[in-house]
């Protein structure tokens, strides 16, 4: 009898220590990509990760807003989606689904790793923009404005940390991104081709759309269109309309047949 309590205290007593480690085993197993050790990220993991990812290419898996803040990441690399739709509604769409991008900067914050993506989501000048010349209060600038610098043609991603910025290597922090962006596919396919003139080349470096590509060209620049429309004109040809962005920003590509016969921004 004595020996029957002595295995039940013994069996309930394992009972408790699962309940408490079960928890605490769920946790470890869920817990951040890195930084396990306990290491914060210093001066030479700064280093290391500007140097394993500035001017990185990859094909962004989500929509990608315009405006100062992006989208946002956790440690695991899941998507903040409320706050992802509120900034595309707000300040429309600069990068979508199966576009090819670029990581231009990247910013670390104390509890945060910002990677600034095509040049960022907000519109720019160049230096000399902002230089005018005159006399008294009669002054004008020394270059024209480019219409073209109202519009921002890319956006961030920023990666919270709550308990701060774990020592990450690489391939660590690609894991992360990888919530959002897909890095095995690199270049667009198009540039490899040496039929394609060198203007264009540039362009699709650019995510840029210029009159004369073709559609590959086009997607490997700007991927997949928001929506597309198709006319018929009065001769009996028809023209499709390539739509990409949300008011106010929009950007129409038109082709004739399998090329580019104009591209308007808005």
């Amino acid at each position: 009898m004595q020996t029957r309590a002595i295995s039940r205290r013994s069996d309930l007593s394992r009972g408790w220590r699962m309940v408490f480690l079960a928890p605490a085993l769920t946790l470890w197993m869920a817990g951040p990509l890195a930084g396990g050790n306990g290491k914060r990220l210093d001066s030479e993991g700064r280093i290391a990760l500007i140097r394993g990812l500035a001017s990185e290419i990859a094909v962004a898996k989500v929509p990608l807003p315009r405006g100062p803040h992006g989208i946002y990441l956790d440690s695991h690399g899941r998507l903040d989606e409320a706050e992802a739709r509120r900034e595309a509604l707000a300040n429309g769409t600069a990068i979508s689904p199966g576009m090819p991008i670029d990581i231009t900067k990247i910013a670390f914050k104390p509890k945060a790793v910002v990677f600034e993506i095509n040049h960022g989501g907000k519109k720019r000048k160049k230096w000399y923009q902002h230089i005018e010349i005159g006399m008294g209060t009669a002054t004008q600038p020394i270059a024209p404005q480019d219409p073209n610098a109202v519009f921002a043609y890319g956006s961030w991603i920023t990666v919270k940390f709550p308990d701060g910025v774990p020592d990450l290597s690489v391939d660590q922090m690609k894991q992360i991104l990888s919530g959002a962006l897909d890095f095995s596919r690199k270049a667009p396919t198009a540039l490899y081709s040496p039929s394609l003139p060198p203007q264009f080349k540039e362009a699709i470096k650019n995510h840029q759309v210029l009159v004369g590509m073709d559609r590959d060209a086009v997607l490997s620049a700007k991927g997949p269109p928001d929506r597309k429309v198709r006319t018929e004109e009065p001769d009996g040809g028809e023209k499709e309309d390539w739509i990409y962005g949300l008011p106010p920003h929009v950007l129409f590509v038109t082709f004739e047949g399998d090329t580019v016969v104009r591209v308007k921004q808005y």
